[in-house]
């Protein structure tokens, strides 16, 4: 009876013997096997999480290659005590990309060279018409020493281009702005008839830039004697150019007044007035410099 009991005894004790040393082995298995992935160069980044029951191996996580898939489930085979390996890992190349971009090659710089850039353009300098410049025009509407009013506005097209350095400064069409500056209508028995005129502005393409010009004078006496000046500077005379060739009024006007060229006055009604007919072409000069913004 005794020897019955003793027996039962060693066989619980070796029992519970066995049962300790597969679960410590379990441990040393998983220990054993994640030391083995990490020293390995193709498997070292994976992420994996190993466990092991009786012998039996669970693989989980994420390897870098099918190669390292293969060496991880490999190395878990191979460990003394396995019994079966289950492979749950899948394949996440970007792990592998991730460990190239974070460590750098050996003796490489990791700092970036910087990139030289080049001095932006100087910009484009104005353009200068000097003064002095003489700037012919055509009259969009008639002028008279009796009709136009001191102060009234009038409007001018430019008839011929202005180039500075070979360069068109001022387009031929290019609008402008003027102003009588005095009007005196010619009494019938005595006093003198008088007009003066100046350009004070020039639009160019979107800007629009005022301007100084010497005044066109221009005086009709007693007997019908006229005469004419340039004043403020500039040359002396006023420039009458009867008018634009290629017709229209200014044609007429050029043979009817022709002999009058030098004078103001393009011609002299019954009461001796001062009359510049519409499409009149007249030359003013530049008092100042004119400042254009560069060309784009």
């Amino acid at each position: 009876m005794r020897r019955r009991i003793f027996d039962l005894c060693l066989i619980v004790l070796v029992a519970l013997s066995v049962g300790c040393s597969k679960h410590r082995r379990d441990d040393q298995i998983i220990n054993e096997i994640e030391a083995k992935i990490a020293a390995d160069p193709e498997t070292k980044d994976s992420k994996l999480t190993v466990g092991a029951k009786n012998g039996k191996v669970a693989l989980e996580g994420t390897v870098p290659t099918s190669a390292a898939r293969t060496k991880v489930e490999q190395i878990a085979q191979e460990e003394p005590g396995v019994s079966a390996v289950d492979d749950e890992t899948s394949v996440e190349p970007s792990l592998a990309a991730g460990a190239q971009a974070v460590a750098p090659q050996s003796g490489a710089s990791t700092e970036t060279a910087p990139v030289e850039q080049s001095p932006p353009p100087p910009p484009p300098k104005p353009i200068v018409v000097p003064a002095g410049t003489a700037l012919t025009v055509r009259t969009g509407q008639a002028l008279s020493s009796k009709d136009s009013q001191t102060g009234q506005t009038f409007i001018a097209t430019l008839a011929q281009p202005v180039s500075i350095g070979g360069k068109a400064a001022l387009p031929a069409g290019s609008t402008l702005s003027g102003t009588v500056v005095n009007a005196k209508t010619k009494g019938k028995i005595k006093g003198e008839g008088q007009l003066d005129l100046a350009l004070t502005s020039v639009s160019v393409g979107h800007h629009t830039y005022q301007i100084q010009t010497a005044v066109l004078s221009s005086t009709v006496k007693g007997k019908g004697k006229r005469t004419a000046a340039t004043t403020g500077g500039g040359a002396a005379g006023g420039a009458l150019i009867g008018g634009i060739a290629g017709g229209g009024k200014g044609a007429a006007i050029g043979a009817a007044v022709g002999a009058g060229a030098g004078f103001i006055g393009g011609a002299l009604t019954g009461n001796k007035q001062i009359e510049i007919p519409a499409e009149s072409a007249l030359t003013f000069t530049l008092r100042q410099p004119l400042m254009l913004k560069p060309q784009s």
